[in-house]
């Protein structure tokens, strides 16, 4: 009795010293454990105009209609001009720079940073953005690697959620003691390809959002912050607390997933702080000094951003209106709880 006894008791040990093990190495090495966080948020959830998934949707769909946004091509010309006119038409104040950057292998490439402001004369304000070029090559997918691909949800997905809110915003009449500002980045995916032996990948990416932190086109900007809307349209996206907007802004992003879990979308909004990913909203932080957070879609458990990510396959196809609803709802909530 007294050995089985001890065998046992011995067992417990090393179980109980395994556990313990594993804790441990979960949180020095996988950043996605879920943060503690209060399990009701006491947020009240405000009255907002319907964001349309439908008409967010369309958005979207007209930009890839134009055919891969990729600098120096005529497609990309002509989509500049729509975002342009799609923001005048709703009334904004529109800033376009147009200016000549880099690539990682010294291709000269024309931008266009495109810029719209909502109640330009209000004081507090805050910015929205997203990238609207899309990727030059496919270079994660096994065929036709050098060829550009749609982006419908890297690229056109923030933007179309961006347009719509915008939409709303200009017709809400009462709406006019808060400044909203929303900005289409250029050439945020001319990154290096992987595997390409040329050049450098060091800040081969986010190419507008750096020429724009370092030549900001309004006299004295100053956001309250930033959110930077990036791969939000595919079907069951997840959105974990990005790492560099937990260094550079951590309340702010405590504050969304906060409202996003109040209106019951914590299967989008994981509780999780994720890895840290180079994006437009890393110069804005480290540049302009703007407090910028990145709503982007990242899986985890594939440690990447999905199957379609980088690929031919990501087209409309992937673009899920239930997603597009979700990420609108959360950012009209965010903006309406600032007035």
């Amino acid at each position: 009795m007294g050995s089985k006894v001890t065998r046992f008791w011995f067992l417990g040990i090393l179980i109980s010293i395994t556990v313990i093990s594993c804790g441990e190495k979960e949180v020095k090495d996988q950043p996605q454990k879920p943060i503690k966080t209060e399990k009701k948020p006491t947020i009240e959830i405000l009255v907002t105009p319907e964001f349309n998934a439908d008409s967010a949707y369309a958005f979207i769909e007209k930009q890839v209609s134009f055919g891969p946004r990729v600098p120096n091509t005529e497609t990309h010309r002509s989509c500049a001009k729509w975002l342009e006119s799609k923001l005048k038409s709703y009334g904004l104040k529109t800033n376009v720079q147009n200016a000549q950057v880099t690539a990682y292998n010294g291709q000269a490439l024309e931008i266009f940073n495109i810029m719209g402001l909502i109640n330009p004369e209000a004081k507090d304000r805050i910015m929205f953005s997203a990238h609207w070029d899309s990727r030059p090559y496919a270079d994660r997918d096994t065929e036709k690697r050098n060829k550009p691909i749609d982006g419908a949800n890297d690229g056109a997905s923030g933007v179309g959620v961006l347009i719509e809110m915008a939409r709303i915003l200009t017709q809400d009449s009462s709406f006019k003691d808060l400044g909203v500002d929303v900005v289409f980045f250029d050439a945020e995916d001319y990154g290096k390809p992987e595997g390409s032996m040329i050049g450098r990948s060091s800040d081969s990416w986010c190419l507008g959002s750096q020429y724009w932190s370092r030549n900001i086109p309004i006299p004295n900007y100053a956001p309250k912050y930033g959110i930077l809307l990036d791969m939000v349209g595919a079907s069951n996206a997840v959105f974990p607390k990005e790492g560099i907007s937990m260094y550079y802004a951590p309340n702010i992003v405590n504050r969304v997933w906060k409202i996003a879990s109040a209106m019951g979308y914590d299967d989008y909004f994981k509780s999780f702080r994720g890895n840290e990913i180079t994006d437009d909203h890393r110069y804005l932080n480290e540049l302009a000094k703007i407090p910028t957070i990145d709503v982007i879609h990242y899986e985890m458990g594939r440690n990447d951003f999905g199957a379609f990510h980088h690929t031919h396959d990501d087209t409309m196809e992937i673009i899920d209106k239930s997603t597009l609803k979700v990420v609108g709802n959360v950012m009209m909530q965010v903006i309406y709880q600032e007035r």
